[in-house]
């Protein structure tokens, strides 16, 4: 069953590791442009992006997406977002997913579980995983991995192996593989909530957890609220966060069918 929805991407031009990266062009168009493209082919009420940047809006216009221009000021994208929620008018009881703006092939179909998974759970908030397939994963503090319970709710996120494998990488060679009888989970930076809990999120105070673990989701969990987690019906590929992503984006695009794949 489909929900209503609408995607909201925050666009940060002054990102650290790769500055500008809205813009950077992947395929010859700016990234940005190849995530709105993700977001509307998902079926999305609407689409928004939340820039910081006017060469951002000038990048998406005639695309079909909305343009906030929010504040260069913020600290994070949901702290984006809730000011692009203002901008918009939404309701409160408006379903939002936030697709990051470095997520250029950002499956449909993942798009729109997301948004599902918030209204079937009735939970706060909402976001995907994947099965880690290797110990390199498993072990990259790159990588966040979580937890979750029986029903579905995440338990904690954290850039360590959880759960720890005690026996079997009691050693140096038994971490070099991935060990049988359990599926480590890897977490997919998408998230879905009402844009009245956004706004409630946003005016949070950051939480030692989240300080501790650079992980601002933890932040809803140390203050109580639940966070339903879905398996991704497709493979989510990496977003790009680095020149080094961009390449191998790049790469990715180039393949023979990929435009049509993303």
């Amino acid at each position: 069953m489909s929900h209503p929805f609408v995607v909201a991407i925050p666009a940060r031009h002054a990102a650290s590791r790769l500055p500008g990266k809205p813009l950077r062009l992947l395929a010859g168009e700016p990234l940005v442009l190849h995530v709105a493209r993700r977001a509307l082919a998902a079926g999305a009420d609407a689409v928004w992006v939340a820039a910081d940047d006017a060469r951002i809006a000038d990048a998406l216009a005639g695309s079909g997406v909305r343009i906030a221009m929010t504040s260069p000021d913020h600290a994070s994208g949901s702290d984006r977002l809730a000011e692009c929620a203002a901008i918009a008018g939404w309701p409160d009881d408006t379903v939002v997913v936030n697709l990051q703006g470095d997520e250029p092939f950002a499956p449909a179909a993942g798009i729109r579980a997301v948004a599902a998974a918030l209204v079937e759970s009735g939970a706060d908030m909402a976001t995907l995983a994947t099965p880690v397939e290797d110990a390199a994963t498993l072990a990259d503090p790159n990588a966040v991995k979580l937890v979750r319970a029986a029903s579905g709710d995440a338990l904690y996120f954290s850039r360590a192996p959880v759960p720890w494998p005690r026996d079997a990488w009691s050693t140096a060679e038994g971490r070099a593989r991935l060990p049988d009888g359990h599926q480590w989970l890897r977490h997919i930076g998408i998230y879905a909530y009402r844009a009245g809990f956004l706004k409630r999120f946003a005016a949070l105070p950051p939480t030692p957890l989240e300080r501790t673990e650079s992980l601002e989701q933890l932040r809803a969990l140390e203050h109580g609220y639940r966070i339903a987690v879905a398996l991704s019906p497709e493979p989510f590929p990496p977003g790009v966060d680095t020149p080094a992503d961009l390449e191998r984006a790049e790469r990715r695009m180039a393949a023979p069918g990929a435009r049509g794949q993303a």
